[in-house]
């Protein structure tokens, strides 16, 4: 008898860019790609966006939510340090012990591991210093404070606040299971806190509602507005003042917008429209240039206030031979 087929592998995605140099296409990056529309109705995709994935700090805000809704109360700046992967700048680390402060903690409860500034200009300053890894300065360390600051709020145990079965933790991943709409799978972030598994679809869900300020009921939901408003606000404390990231959230007022590792993005106008995409090899330079030219495929460039041009830099990512631009890394979309 023949034995029966084993998990099948998923399907390939679909090219997302193409790396052109001096009019060659030498190569590729493959990824998935959602936009809904403000009712969370699909508007297009490209590739598989139903499959789980990793948002990995992506689903920072989310999170955020979750913290708030435990009872949290931050000023805007360190709730959006809260959804941050921060650069390692000295206002992020300020901010970080202050959060740690607030609740009777210094750096020492951070179990991040210590790590080096995420920026490389950072870095490099960093280390001619002479600064050493820290937790501190490892870039999630603004969530892990929220989180302690959270669980001395509730009366929750601090030396254990990683655990999955952690009430912090449950509560969070109950949070990200209702905006999405999806129950989450667990596994292992970076920073040693649980990773929540989505569909690109579910996170950008989740997005839309966030950016609008609404629970899944069309209700009024002030915790998900006070997020959002912090992320618009305070930009650079969710990022850093060199990243890419930043400029994508100051070319478009209103926008909230967070990134993850192995390239995934996501992005939410105050309307609720919202785009969600997976760069499937985890190429950052792929990652951005993907996310600005969906917007600008989606008429976000034509918008009042939006730096159209701002955007349209970001949507390319130039590629040097011999000092000087020979070809660029470019989006490869479906027609709008």
């Amino acid at each position: 008898m023949a034995t029966p087929p084993g998990p099948q592998p998923p399907e390939p995605q679909p090219v997302v860019a193409e790396i052109v140099r001096s009019g060659f296409v030498e190569g590729h990056h493959y990824g998935s790609v959602v936009a809904l529309e403000a009712t969370g109705e699909m508007a297009w995709r490209l590739g598989d966006v139903r499959r789980p994935v990793l948002p990995r700090s992506s689903l920072k805000p989310l999170q955020a939510l979750g913290m708030v809704r435990c009872g949290l109360e931050l000023p805007a700046e360190l709730l959006a340090l809260a959804c941050s992967s921060h650069a390692g700048e000295g206002f992020h680390l300020d901010g970080v012990r202050e959060i740690l402060a607030g609740a009777g903690l210094d750096e020492s409860a951070l179990q991040t591991p210590p790590d080096l500034p995420l920026e490389q200009s950072v870095r490099e300053a960093y280390l001619r210093a002479g600064g050493e890894r820290s937790s501190l300065v490892m870039n999630c360390s603004g969530k892990h404070a929220a989180m302690l600051a959270t669980c001395v709020l509730r009366q929750w145990p601090t030396d254990d606040y990683l655990r999955p079965d952690h009430p912090l933790q449950q509560a969070l991943a109950s949070t990200v299971a209702e905006l999405t709409g999806e129950p989450p799978e667990l596994a292992v972030d970076g920073c040693g806190a649980p990773a929540l598994s989505t569909s690109l679809t579910g996170l950008a869900r989740a997005f839309g509602l966030l950016a609008r300020g609404v629970r899944t009921n069309g209700a009024a939901d002030p915790g998900a507005a006070a997020v959002a408003d912090a992320i618009r606000e305070h930009p650079a404390h969710v990022s850093g003042t060199g990243r890419d990231e930043l400029r994508l959230l100051r070319a478009v007022p209103g926008l909230i917008a967070k990134l993850g590792a192995e390239a995934c993005y996501v992005a939410a106008l105050p309307d609720g429209r919202s785009w969600a995409l997976k760069i499937d090899d985890g190429g950052d330079r792929a990652r951005v240039v993907a996310m600005a030219a969906v917007l600008l495929r989606d008429g976000v460039g034509d918008l009042p206030g939006v730096d159209a041009a701002s955007l349209e830099r970001l949507a390319v990512a130039e590629l040097r031979g011999g000092g000087r631009v020979v070809g660029d890394v470019r989006a490869v979309l479906p027609a709008g």
